[in-house]
């Protein structure tokens, strides 16, 4: 007899093709079953739970394809739905969950999270090609704090336009390093979405969609 659960196991991640299959096996499985139905003992005729316990595992597949179908309607309204509300971040202050962020005209700006007091707190600026260009104190009382950065080395000189990042090297009372958020905030240029996830184009940093922590209305030029 066939079995159902193998053939839930073989379907692929296709709702339509997995229908498709399951279509197939049930009209196996049919033919099967009256064929032996036909040809039973009637001295030891077949045990009709069996059946029953086949068609109910036939119709549990059925509707978790049914159910996937209707997630797979839900997901896509709500990728179209994230898509057209995206649209409206064009020329607003974004906050995202980012350690990158462009330095345009001798500006540039971050902000960092502590968890804890901190007993030391070193933040480090790197360029493009990951090579420290400026060590700076940072604060150490806990919570959310702001570096604004004017785009000069250790040297005191200024450094070209372009997407540097931060790290931050806080230490704890016995002397472990902890865990920093870091975002920055620029103004949001362009949307992709052209591809599987809406991402929003600051400058020249690049973001997806759910790095997005805060909306604000743009500065006037």
């Amino acid at each position: 007899m066939t079995d159902a659960a193998a053939v839930g196991a073989a379907f692929g991640n296709s709702n339509a093709n997995s229908a498709v299959r399951l279509a197939e096996n049930f009209e196996m499985f049919l033919t099967l079953l009256t064929e032996q139905m036909k040809n039973q003992d009637p001295l030891s005729p077949l045990d009709s739970t069996q059946f029953v316990d086949q068609l109910v595992s036939f119709s549990s597949v059925e509707q978790q394809i049914a159910s996937n179908q209707n997630l797979e309607s839900l997901l896509v309204i709500q990728s179209a739905a994230a898509q057209g509300a995206s649209i409206d971040f064009l020329g607003r202050m974004a906050t995202v969950d980012s350690p990158q962020t462009a330095l345009s005209g001798g500006q540039a700006e971050w902000n960092y999270t502590l968890p804890d007091q901190s007993s030391q707190t070193e933040l480090v600026v790197r360029d493009a090609t990951g090579r420290v260009v400026a060590r700076i104190e940072g604060e150490t009382d806990p919570g959310r704090h702001t570096l604004s950065w004017d785009g000069t080395d250790g040297s005191g000189n200024a450094l070209e336009d372009g997407l540097y990042t931060l790290s931050v090297n806080a230490l704890d009372a016995e002397g472990e390093t902890m865990t920093s958020g870091i975002s920055s905030t620029a103004r949001v240029t362009g949307v992709d979405l052209s591809g599987s996830e809406v991402i929003i184009e600051m400058g020249q940093l690049s973001v997806p969609l759910s790095s997005i922590r805060a909306l604000r209305e743009g500065t006037a030029v």
